[in-house]
């Protein structure tokens, strides 16, 4: 199989989907690399690396796309990719449809199979390709707070930790999933005054058992999220429905009790947002105010950290890609039930009941 990497497009994405280790192993088991000249380089790794472990190394990714059976990204296709899809193509990346229409359309009227990492379930019913960017997500989150909350940046000039006599920031992250335990785990670090709101009752014990005594848990009803955003001087929208769109938990007209510079993170922007404000923004222009409330809502935040991210991700990818090349886009899909669900479109049919719902589009089994 012809497998292509190029180089990401999106604005400031500095990850790349394969690590020099991952075309050695494919070389080895006869297929054939192609990588879009520069597209390791946010990562550091350098076109020399991918050539000595047998990449073909080409200069545009116009040569990619034409030449691949097989495209691998991290980002979804972008605008400028649409027209490089084409019908019989596989493209294995992160995808999120249900935030955006338009991409769902194209990819739709290119006849190629999407398979999204974000709904590839482990053999313990897991996300394990979401996981690791999921980890990185909910640690960045109050890194990215903690700069937001100062006062040159907008927010209300708080220091998480506080000091001997000043209280600590008051954190809310709404969801106790991968990103929310991450959220706590480096909060709570900070000292600051956390608490995890979720529906899960069952994973608010689990929390409840593993976390330090500066994080509480509450379950996540609307009197409850009320009280918590007029506590807060941080919120960290950390909710994930697999495929489907963000259920919206804050409105606009909750902003009124939330502290005037006050921050609120919406890491669910890959999937549309738990908070009615939230409009994806890039690292470039990360945030913007709405009533008062700072608003960060980067979509691709790790690639923020491209190089720890892009080890993190293909320790994860690179099984399924062996799998793929070696058996072929559809026979490996129906022999692995976790690859089967994350085939999320095949030649122009919609084959995942949340992005069908999500654009009441017909499903097909695949």
């Amino acid at each position: 199989m012809r497998v292509g990497v190029p180089k990401e497009v999106k604005v400031d994405e500095y990850r790349v989907a394969m690590l020099p280790v991952g075309v050695e192993e494919l070389k080895r088991g006869g297929h054939t690399v192609l990588v879009e000249a520069g597209a390791g380089v946010g990562s550091g790794i350098s076109d020399e690396e991918y050539a000595e472990a047998g990449a073909e190394i080409v200069a545009s990714a116009k040569e990619v796309w034409d030449q691949a059976d097989l495209i691998v990204k991290v980002k979804e296709p972008q605008a400028s990719e649409f027209p490089l899809m084409r019908s019989g193509q596989a493209i294995f990346t992160y995808f999120h449809f249900a935030a955006s229409e338009s991409l769902t359309r194209n990819v739709i009227e290119s006849g190629v199979t999407a398979i999204a990492y974000e709904t590839l379930r482990g053999p313990q019913g897991d996300l394990p390709l979401l996981t690791p960017m999921s980890e990185i997500a909910g640690r960045m989150s109050i890194q990215e707070g903690a700069k937001y909350l100062e006062r040159p940046q907008l927010g209300r000039g708080i220091l998480l930790a506080g000091v001997p006599g000043v209280a600590p920031a008051h954190i809310a992250i709404l969801g106790g999933g991968v990103v929310g335990k991450n959220a706590a785990r480096i909060a709570a670090g900070f000292q600051a005054d956390v608490v995890i709101l979720d529906i899960n009752v069952d994973r608010l014990r689990y929390l409840e058992d593993i976390m330090p005594p500066n994080v509480n848990t509450l379950f996540s009803d609307r009197h409850n999220i009320r009280q918590q955003l007029k506590l807060a001087d941080l919120v960290i929208g950390a909710v994930l429905v697999e495929g489907a769109r963000a259920p919206n938990l804050v409105s606009r007209e909750d902003l009124k009790y939330m502290k005037h510079g006050a921050v609120i993170i919406d890491v669910a922007v890959d999937q549309g947002g738990c908070v009615e404000t939230t409009r994806p923004t890039t690292h470039s222009d990360p945030t913007y105010v709405i009533d008062g409330i700072v608003h960060y809502c980067v979509t691709n935040m790790p690639g923020a950290v491209g190089r720890t991210s892009t080890y993190a991700l293909c320790n994860v990818t690179l099984p399924y890609i062996l799998k793929i090349a070696k058996e072929g886009v559809l026979p490996a899909c129906k022999g692995h039930a976790g690859l089967n669900r994350a085939v999320n479109i095949h030649a122009g049919q919609v084959t995942n009941a949340a992005v069908a719902k999500t654009f009441h589009l017909p499903l097909t089994e695949l």
